[in-house]
C-alpha cells in the first residue's frame, strides 16, 4: 500500500490538502498518516511550560486529531484507505523526517501555509523548511483553496543541463500512471541550440519517458523563470507541476532567495518537488 503522510495543523489549508490527497488516490490503496507537532504550540505560549501545561497540549491535540481522522472516515468511503494518527512532541521538521524514514513514507501532501500563514507568500515557512530538509522522500504542496482537478496535464520544466536518474523521474512517472496524464516537458530557450551535454540529456530523458504520452515544448525566453511557467501553466491548462529539487536548481534558488523575493514565485496549481 502507498503511504502517504499528512502533516496537519487543523487550518482550512490543511484539510484541503488532505481532501485533495483523498480524491487524487481515490483508487489506490493507501495509509494516509496524519501527523500534528505540538511543539510550535508550546514555544509561541506565553504560559510558564509545566508538565502539566504539556499534557493539557497533548489531549487538546489528540482530541482535535481525532475527530480529524473520525470526520475523514465518515467522509471517505474508500474501503482501500486506512489512516493512522501520530502526534509528535518533537518539531516539525524533524517528525516528518523521522516518520518518512521510519515508515518508508512514499509521499508528503500538505498545504501552502498554516493558520499563522501571511497572503501574499505562497509558501509558508513551514513549507519551505520542509522542501529544504525532507530528502528521502517527494513534497506535493497544495494551494490555499484549491479544488480537486483531475491531473491530465503535468508540466515538467528543466534546462536540460542535468541528467535526470530514472529513480528520479519515479515519481513523475507514478503521478502520470495515475491518471493517464500527459507530461509536458517545459524548456526555457535560452541558446538557439543545445549544447552536447543538452542534447544527451533530452536523448536520455526521452528514453525513459518513451511508455508515457508526453511532449516537448520550447519557449522562448521572454521573461523572468518564475513567469514563463505561471503562463505555460494557464496557457495549456496545467494541473500538476513538477519539479526535481537538485543544487543550483530553480526551486533551490526560490527557497534561498530573501523572503521579499519569493513573492514572485506562485504557482496555482499543485507542485511536486522530487529531491535528489
Amino acid at each position: 500500500m502507498k503511504k502517504i503522510l499528512l502533516p496537519t495543523d487543523f487550518s482550512d489549508n490543511a484539510w484541503s490538502a488532505i481532501v485533495y490527497a483523498l480524491k487524487l488516490y481515490k483508487d489506490e490503496s493507501c495509509v494516509f498518516y496524519f501527523l500534528h507537532s505540538t511543539k510550535l504550540k508550546a514555544m509561541s505560549s506565553r504560559t510558564y511550560i509545566t508538565s502539566s501545561f504539556i499534557e493539557s497540549i497533548n489531549e487538546e491535540a489528540m482530541k482535535e486529531i481525532l475527530a480529524l481522522k473520525e470526520l475523514v472516515e465518515t467522509s471517505d468511503a474508500n474501503t482501500n484507505h486506512e489512516f493512522e494518527i501520530i502526534i509528535s512532541s518533537n518539531d516539525l521538521i524533524s517528525a516528518i523526517k523521522r516518520i518518512v524514514k521510519e515508515s518508508n513514507i512514499d509521499l508528503v501532501i500538505m498545504g501552502t501555509k498554516g493558520v499563522t500563514g501571511a497572503n501574499e507568500f505562497f509558501f509558508g515557512t513551514n513549507t519551505m523548511r520542509i522542501i529544504k530538509n525532507v530528502k528521502l522522500c517527494p513534497v506535493l504542496i497544495i494551494p490555499e483553496e484549491y479544488d480537486f482537478t483531475t491531473p491530465s496535464q503535468i508540466a515538467f520544466p528543466t534546462d536540460y543541463n542535468r541528467f535526470y536518474s530514472n529513480k528520479e523521474l519515479k515519481p513523475l512517472k507514478e503521478l502520470a500512471d495515475l491518471y493517464d496524464s500527459k507530461i509536458r516537458i517545459m524548456h526555457i530557450n535560452i541558446q538557439k541550440e543545445l549544447n552536447d551535454v543538452q542534447e544527451y540529456n533530452l536523448m536520455m530523458l526521452k528514453g525513459y519517458l518513451n511508455n508515457y504520452n508526453h511532449t516537448f515544448h520550447w519557449i522562448p525566453d521572454y521573461s523572468k523563470k518564475e513567469i514563463e511557467i505561471k503562463d505555460f501553466i494557464e496557457e495549456l491548462e496545467i494541473n500538476i507541476l513538477v519539479m526535481v529539487n537538485y543544487k543550483h536548481s530553480f526551486i533551490e534558488n526560490i527557497i534561498n532567495e530573501p523572503v521579499i523575493k519569493k513573492i514572485g514565485f506562485h504557482p496555482t496549481v499543485p507542485f511536486l518537488v522530487v529531491p535528489c
